[in-house]
């Protein structure tokens, strides 16, 4: 689908700590070896569910594993205390919050990025392996337009539009834009499956997260008005519960893990949005985690 970019803005997500590239410079080591590097993930947060998706897409778990999570940091200041050891190893004296997600070179024990776009990029087009392409080539910029549009015209808008003591005329432009974006996104989809050509790319990964967050997270500081404007899109929602079907996706999608995130989380007053809700997303979903994953996301 032709994707109208946003304009640019500085992006909700933090700096990341760390930003090395995978096979991007030969001066940093980073060479693509199969079992040299390892995921550590929380699928409970955005990025971390990006890029679980993206992992099983490429069917990495043997070239590039896995450790997952608590959804839940257990550090005051939002880090994980089983990250600490890394981020110490990686920078001298680290004092910040030992955040995921992050990829680590299990040779050197060091942390290579923190940065979840850069991290699901280099494991595509480096381990792909001839699976699936989520970059196709010549549509970077289509998949870039939907990341902008995930980011400020659904993620920040639903933020702005849903933020306690916010003027009501600034929530109510931010609901605009958040209404505008999946308007365009839905007529979109009307002529496909997916919003590329006839595949799954990153711009699907991508949407797919911010529909869930939208779904489970944001809309509980929405008014139910808003909530059922944002319901009555049908391609739009009928594509999220075709994806959240398909196992690279629903496997990821534990909505206990994201609900106590968000609940540890959030300062924001819930409203009556919170009581209408778009998707089951349960019972379109398909949970195979094995019990082991299981217990590591406890």
């Amino acid at each position: 689908m032709p994707a109208t970019p946003l304009a640019a803005h500085p992006s909700a997500r933090p700096a990341p700590a760390f930003r090395g590239r995978i096979g991007s410079d030969a001066r940093s080591g980073h060479y693509a070896v199969p079992r040299r590097y390892r995921l550590h993930l929380s699928p409970a947060d955005p990025d971390g569910l990006r890029i679980a998706v993206t992992h099983s897409l490429l069917g990495l778990d043997r070239a590039c594993p896995v450790t997952f999570l608590p959804a839940v940091p257990d550090c005051p200041d939002g880090g994980h205390s089983a990250l600490r050891p890394l981020y110490e190893a990686s920078a001298h004296h680290y004092t910040g919050p030992a955040l995921a997600p992050v990829l680590s070179d299990d040779w050197s024990g060091r942390i290579v990025s923190t940065h979840g776009p850069d991290i699901a990029r280099d494991l595509a087009r480096h381990f792909g392996g001839g699976r699936t392409s989520l970059y196709p080539c010549g549509r970077e910029s289509e998949i870039e337009a939907v990341e902008r549009m995930c980011a400020q015209g659904i993620e920040g808008a639903a933020q702005r539009a849903g933020a306690a003591g916010a003027e009501t005329s600034r929530s109510a432009a931010a609901l605009d834009t958040l209404l505008e974006t999946l308007g365009v996104l839905d007529r979109g989809l009307g002529s496909g499956p997916y919003l590329i050509d006839d595949q799954i790319t990153a711009a699907d990964v991508e949407l797919w997260v911010a529909l869930v967050q939208l779904d489970t997270v944001h809309r509980h500081h929405l008014d139910a008005d808003a909530v059922r404007r944002i319901a009555g899109l049908p391609a739009l929602w009928a594509y999220a519960r075709r994806l959240a079907a398909h196992p690279a996706f629903g496997v990821h999608l534990d909505l206990d893990a994201v609900n106590r995130r968000h609940h540890a989380r959030c300062q924001g007053l819930e409203a009556a949005g919170s009581a209408v809700q778009i998707l089951d997303w349960a019972a379109h979903s398909t949970p195979e985690k094995s019990e082991e994953e299981q217990a590591r996301q406890a």
